[in-house]
């Protein structure tokens, strides 16, 4: 994995993840930003709303939360797609 020109660089047989999971032994690296364009990480914003970024892992404890990010994702470009949401849409999570 190299850095060039400010971009991050995997080889063709391996992930960005797995270069940097290999530069923190016993670390807990997840992916992201998988589904987020880059103007909305740069602006921190979607529409009206805080960017929000998709995140999974490998972790026993999130394995759980991954499949369901994985099927929001899913469902962000089927509905995008089908042109019900813009393609810079997205989820949020409410909690009280």
């Amino acid at each position: 994995m190299a850095a060039r020109g400010g971009s991050l660089v995997a080889p063709a047989d391996a992930s960005a993840t797995q270069g940097i999971a290999a530069q923190l032994p016993g670390g807990k690296v997840l992916k992201a930003f998988n589904t987020t364009f880059a103007a909305t990480l740069f602006s921190g914003r979607v529409g009206s709303a805080p960017t929000t970024v998709l995140i999974a892992g490998d972790d026993a404890g999130a394995l759980t939360r991954a499949g369901e990010l994985e099927a929001l994702g899913f469902l962000q470009l089927t509905l995008a797609v089908g042109e019900k949401i813009g393609w810079t849409g997205g989820f949020a999570t409410i909690t009280s």
